[in-house]
């Protein structure tokens, strides 16, 4: 077995925890499919645990009579540098934003790899705890209170069928249009009603969108075509 001086075994340990603990939180993005996952948080909070240790051991190595060294310059800059990492998860897809949560765990990844790199186990741990917690557990108490969701709705119908036609319809499913976009196609005879819908509810919002199209199929009207996007 290795004689390591105490100070070594000490450091060596501060980022074996930190990568142990910032990999929990990328596992839990990596089964939920998301790009930053074990490998890349697991390395953001041992780098950070790393840049806490050489914060410390600048600071101790300053000369005596010397201009005092701040120990918590090297830990700002990852704080301002972690910034960027996030940014590059985060994908803007029309109206709809993904990679925020995956960034915001980046930023916590961080801050527990500076926890265990100054050397503070218990308050990592807890730290690392309440972040899973708050990924796994609220992810289901989602379904538990009510929400809004905005949908856009398509429908494609014969000419002579109005805009109003469609409206009533949808209010009459307890939903709410917020605005309205009509394209009448006078050489091909079709009328397209584009409808930004606003939906108050719990659980999965486009479980709601059979019952809409059941009823527009249901309905008198001649539909062509039907579509249901996010913004």
């Amino acid at each position: 077995m290795l004689d390591l001086p105490e100070e070594l075994s000490e450091m060596l340990l501060r980022i074996l925890i930190a990568a142990v603990l910032g990999g929990l939180i990328g596992l839990e993005r990596d089964i939920r499919g998301r790009a930053a996952g074990l490998r890349t948080h697991l390395l953001v909070s041992l780098g950070s645990a790393v840049f806490m240790i050489m914060s410390e051991l600048v600071a101790g190595s300053a000369k005596a009579g010397a201009s005092p060294v701040d120990p918590g310059r090297i830990a700002a800059q990852i704080v301002t540098g972690i910034g960027f990492l996030g940014a590059g998860v985060i994908i803007k897809e029309g109206a709809t934003i993904r990679g925020l949560t995956t960034a915001a765990c980046l930023w916590t990844a961080a801050a527990i790899g500076m926890t265990s790199g100054a050397g503070y186990y218990l308050f990592a741990a807890g730290a690392t705890g309440l972040a899973l917690a708050s990924l796994v557990l609220l992810k289901y108490s989602e379904r538990i209170y009510l929400k809004d969701s905005y949908r856009v709705l398509r429908v494609t119908t014969p000419i002579d069928v109005g805009a109003s036609d469609i409206i009533t319809i949808v209010k009459e499913q307890g939903l709410v249009v917020v605005n309205c976009e009509i394209n009448r196609d006078y050489d091909a005879g079709t009328n397209v009603t584009r409808l930004m819908i606003r939906l108050f509810h719990k659980g999965v919002t486009d479980k709601l969108a059979h019952g809409i199209v059941t009823a527009l199929e249901d309905s008198q009207i001649q539909i062509k075509q039907v579509q249901w996007s996010h913004r």
